[in-house]
């Protein structure tokens, strides 16, 4: 994990392992939002009613870590299997695609180089899957919207985190978030690269992808 020419809370590179788990594909959409809004009363986000952002196929936008959790929540309780939010440790295992030590999904190249990067995300996410996928199968996960994790945020936490399944710290103000986003100027975020908001804050370029332990 992390990047040595990054920022600071990327910092020591190190080796971690994680458990066998499983994650979504694509972020997960307003297609299947939906269900889970009409199905338990869940209060809507308002992208679900803004032409711009409310296509079947976009990514799910507008959503608080604690909407994420309980959709994850909704969709163990109707399956049987155990749907979460995918740790940070977790999210970077996925976005590297089985490339270690490369800044981005496919290598080192500059984003402005990958297919159609001037003409995607103009003023909004796209839809889900136009692009490449890496070498895992999983699509959009450096770009499109930022990916709510289940951590706790901390900027100094690399130092001291364990080297086997890191959760992030116990408490915290912040949740930690992964990716990129439509909305920044350069859309395709480097795979170590962190961020963070309050687990309240419903953001027009934040969404999720559901995970699980196998």
């Amino acid at each position: 994990m992390g990047c040595d020419i990054g920022a600071e809370n990327e910092r020591p590179v190190h080796p971690v392992f994680v458990d066998q788990f499983a994650i979504g594909r694509f972020a997960v959409t307003n297609r299947l939002y939906q269900s889970f809004v009409e199905a338990t009363g869940h209060q809507a986000p308002i992208g679900l009613n803004d032409p711009r952002f409310n296509h079947p196929d976009q990514p799910l936008i507008s959503v608080s870590w604690f909407d994420a959790t309980a959709y994850c929540d909704w969709l163990s309780e109707n399956t049987g299997r155990l749907y979460r939010l995918p740790t940070e440790a977790e999210w970077e295992r996925a976005a590297r695609g089985g490339l270690e030590g490369k800044l981005y999904a496919w290598g080192d190249d500059p984003p402005q180089l990958q297919l159609n990067y001037f003409e995607l995300w103009l003023d909004r996410p796209e839809r889900v899957g136009l692009r490449r996928a890496n070498g895992f199968g999983l699509h959009d996960i450096s770009e499109n919207v930022h990916e709510w994790c289940s951590d706790w945020y901390d900027g100094r936490y690399y130092p001291d985190s364990p080297a086997r399944n890191p959760r992030g710290p116990t408490t915290g103000t912040r949740r930690a978030s992964r990716g990129g986003s439509w909305r920044h100027q350069i859309k395709i975020t480097r795979v170590a690269a962190r961020s963070s908001i309050p687990p309240e804050f419903e953001y027009s370029d934040y969404g999720f992808r559901c995970a699980m332990s196998l």
